[in-house]
């Protein structure tokens, strides 16, 4: 009988990329970990559990697998496991649609280049950055892979800050995030949005686990942040969509705006992300007189504005 505790050692740095054997069995473990008995049908009284969560037997009944069958995938060995056992598993541990994706990544990885790294500059194609100067008014900006910001319009550098005064290594929304103390006061709801920023990056991490810029952040993050080793320690994945954030601007108070992501076809996993006030609001007003600012008063270092 399995009472071995269903969660993560926290290790977080990826010196040498990614170790998918690991992963694997970390993200099944605290995915296991999350599921009361309760929650799928089996009665917990009378039962003494020493750990929280699911026993591995109880899942393996539940996903209609042998219990050692299972067990040598929570340990890492998922070589030869099927589409049809996976997806069995995934609906027995109730994954999300990226989470059901994360798994098959982890499981049945693509054949991947001994050494995976994206080109030097991720471009942006110049009908994408006329489209950013023609959404004025409307924050807007391109993200690439591991969360790197590519490009935006004048707009978005008034709300968020200048970052075209910044390094390109760090325009990056993990490193400001974690890494400066303006944009925690910015992001009212910040532990949201840092695990959001952790969660895209877990997402990634496993499609391209031997990426070494992916490693070299991590592991940066790692070490300078409580937080981001604490969240990377979770295993959770989710894909970036739509949402409203709540933000504290120094020139204009306090603003909710929606914001909707889009991803843009071939182009290396790049996402167009907007955000919007609601019509006559007073966030709306704001944003216009944002957008009336221009970049003039941003000030520099990746922070946001300061009057």
């Amino acid at each position: 009988m399995d009472d071995t505790p269903a969660t993560d050692d926290g290790q977080a740095a990826l010196p040498d990329g990614l170790d998918r054997r690991a992963e694997l069995s970390k993200f099944l473990r605290t995915r296991r970990a999350r599921l009361k008995p309760e929650d799928v049908g089996i009665p917990s009284h009378g039962r003494h559990r020493r750990v929280p969560g699911l026993r591995r037997e109880e899942l393996a009944q539940i996903a209609g697998v042998s219990v050692a069958y299972y067990t040598r995938l929570e340990q890492g060995n998922g070589r030869n496991v099927s589409a049809e056992v996976l997806d069995s598993i995934a609906r027995a541990l109730r994954l999300t649609d990226a989470e059901h994706a994360h798994l098959t990544h982890l499981a049945k990885p693509k054949q991947q280049r001994r050494k995976y790294r994206l080109p030097e500059r991720q471009h942006v194609r110049v009908a994408l950055r006329h489209l950013l100067d023609s959404m004025e008014g409307m924050p807007a900006y391109v993200s690439g892979a591991r969360s790197d910001i590519l490009a935006w319009n004048r707009t978005a550098a008034a709300l968020f800050g200048d970052w075209g005064k910044l390094p390109p290594a760090e325009r990056n929304w993990a490193r400001l995030t974690f890494l400066s103390p303006a944009y925690r006061d910015l992001f009212l709801d910040w532990d949201s949005k840092a695990s959001d920023i952790v969660s895209l990056l877990r997402l990634y991490a496993g499609q391209h686990p031997q990426d070494p810029d992916l490693s070299a952040l991590v592991g940066e993050l790692s070490v300078k942040s409580d937080e981001f080793r604490r969240l990377w320690a979770t295993h959770d994945v989710k894909e970036k969509g739509h949402g409203v954030k709540r933000m504290r601007h120094p020139l204009v108070g306090d603003l909710t705006l929606a914001y909707e992501t889009m991803p843009l076809p071939d182009d290396h996993g790049q996402v167009l992300c907007v955000y919007h006030a609601e019509p006559g609001s007073a966030a709306a007003e704001a944003l216009r007189l944002l957008a009336s600012w221009g970049t003039d008063t941003v000030r520099a270092g990746g922070q946001a504005p300061r009057p």
